[in-house]
């Protein structure tokens, strides 16, 4: 179950609802973000190119790889188009799940991430290193048939995972539980270009208490261990399938994303 909502204390979820230009966040969230870009004011393009990621990841698997069911972990506070929103767009039929664990989230997905008549749309409230809670959550057995390919979203969420919550255990947890024809997508903040600045971001979201676990790209690369990479395989999420010429730097985007296959 998701930890009663504390005010005091700035959650990821609303942090980024803030980098976002959301409204749905309190003071200590603002002034964790802040402290922030202080020291890294690249941290406020990288929320925003991750959902562009995010908009391409997703219009691939519906309109190419034709994968009907999603899943996605650490979902966020609600940030038009969301998943159903680009899935459904391609299938009415397609089913989302979300999961997340603030309860601030929690009270807006139920109030606004509503299905297409044709589809369906749920919300899981549990954290993502509870594989099996999410997975037996009557939400998602009910809506998601997972004898059938799944496509899981992990979006900037794994960097939260410190080596002793082991990620890479969760990651493979999760997908050996899909069937083959399944699909991975995440994205994961790097210092691989501004490691001193990045350096100063996670000292200050640690005094803040949030967890910020920085990987490089072979790093983030073995999160995709046995599975198939969908071109250009783990790269600058600016450089994965643009829809057009980017203005921005990978400095600037800071994150690595990927898409593979169950094979």
């Amino acid at each position: 179950m998701a930890a009663p909502l504390d005010t005091e204390r700035p959650h990821p979820a609303r942090v980024y609802d803030f980098l976002l230009g959301g409204k749905d966040n309190f003071a200590a969230d603002r002034a964790a973000a802040a402290e922030g870009l202080k020291v890294n004011p690249n941290a406020a393009t990288a929320p925003l190119q991750n959902r562009a990621f995010l908009r391409r990841a997703v219009r691939f698997l519906a309109a190419e790889a034709g994968i009907r069911q999603f899943l996605d972990i650490g979902t966020g506070l609600p940030t038009s188009p969301n998943v159903h929103e680009i899935a459904q767009a391609v299938d009415p039929s397609a089913r989302i799940v979300y999961v997340d664990n603030d309860p601030i989230v929690l009270v807006h997905a139920r109030a606004l991430l509503t299905s297409k008549p044709e589809g369906r749309t749920a919300y899981v409230d549990s954290d993502l290193r509870d594989v099996e809670r999410i997975l037996a959550a009557p939400e998602l057995q009910n809506n998601l048939d997972l004898d059938q390919p799944v496509a899981v979203l992990l979006l900037a969420i794994l960097h939260f995972l410190d080596d002793e919550d082991d990620p890479y255990r969760v990651v493979e947890r999760l997908m050996a539980a899909l069937p083959s024809g399944s699909y991975l997508v995440l994205s994961h903040i790097t210092a691989d270009f501004e490691p001193a600045a990045w350096a100063r971001f996670v000292q200050i979201m640690g005094r803040q208490g949030i967890t910020t676990r920085l990987r490089d790209q072979p790093e983030v690369a073995r999160f995709f261990t046995g599975l198939e990479l969908v071109d250009p395989g783990v790269v600058p999420i600016l450089r994965w399938r643009p829809e057009q010429d980017e203005r921005f730097t990978d400095a600037q985007a800071a994150l690595y994303g990927g898409v593979a296959r169950k094979p």
